[in-house]
């Protein structure tokens, strides 16, 4: 695909609203990829940003979770600041109204870098639903991935014991991709997959710039779709971009009275 350096950009909160609402009217496929971005309206910081909390904090790697005690307990502390901050925050506009589309098959799928559950919470089914880098609500068995409830475990971190699975006995983990562990092969087949065969690809508040997910835009492109991003900040691709759009993405959204 030529590469359009001259992507035309909106600033404008009714004109954004109006080719978005343009881009769901018409017949064809639509893939969705979401990052933090549409999140930060609901409260949750994003916490790969400067001032973010792994621009102040080391990562704990998956091999550290798997080997070293000290640093399972750690990683499950840094899980309960999250999920306090997940459980307090709620679905915002832009969530809503991409579970609507999806129920009424406006949109086809949703690829998200979250890991808050919001889009679980806005309505959007999950076979709708691609969460490539897991999901910080819940917990699951390392060994038999049974799942497990994260605020259950407070107790037992508290007591110095790292959580286990209660039919097992295995590790129990954040239901989430550590840093240096493995991305869901099976997960991003399926996202690789939307990208080709989708019409239109609609990037909404992610930065592009953590891979893999951010090659999917490019695929799309690739493959002759029309993309659109809505970033408040440029991205890498927005060369390839139709339109990049700088609005707020739950002022854009409420605009969409009809999908919520």
């Amino acid at each position: 695909m030529t590469r359009q350096s001259d992507a035309r950009q909106i600033k404008d909160v009714d004109q954004a609203s109006a080719v978005l609402a343009e881009v769901f009217a018409r017949e064809g496929r639509v893939v969705v990829l979401t990052g933090a971005g549409i999140s930060t309206e609901s409260g949750i910081p994003d916490y790969r940003s400067p001032g973010g909390i792994w621009a102040n904090t080391i990562p704990i790697q998956y091999q550290a979770f798997v080997s070293d005690k000290a640093a399972r307990l750690e990683d499950w502390r840094r899980r309960f600041h999250f999920g306090a901050e997940f459980s307090s925050a709620s679905p915002n506009a832009a969530h809503l109204a991409l579970a609507r589309l999806a129920e009424r098959g406006q949109v086809n799928l949703v690829i998200t870098q979250n890991i808050d559950g919001l889009h679980q919470r806005a309505g959007l089914a999950a076979d709708r639903l691609v969460e490539l880098h897991g999901n910080g609500t819940y917990a699951h068995c390392l060994d038999c991935r049974a799942k497990a409830r994260i605020e259950d475990q407070e107790a037992v971190v508290a007591a110095g014991r790292s959580p286990r699975c209660q039919a097992c006995n295995g590790l129990l983990k954040a239901a989430v991709i550590s840093f240096g562990e493995a991305m869901p092969q099976e997960k991003m087949a399926r996202a690789v997959a939307a990208a080709r065969r989708c019409d239109v690809f609609l990037v909404l508040g992610s930065s592009l710039v953590v891979h893999p997910a951010a090659a999917l835009p490019e695929i799309a492109a690739d493959a002759g779709a029309q993309l659109i991003i809505v970033n408040r900040e440029p991205t890498p691709l927005d060369d390839l971009a139709e339109w990049c759009i700088r609005t707020s993405l739950g002022e854009t959204f409420r605009q969409f009275s009809w999908a919520c």
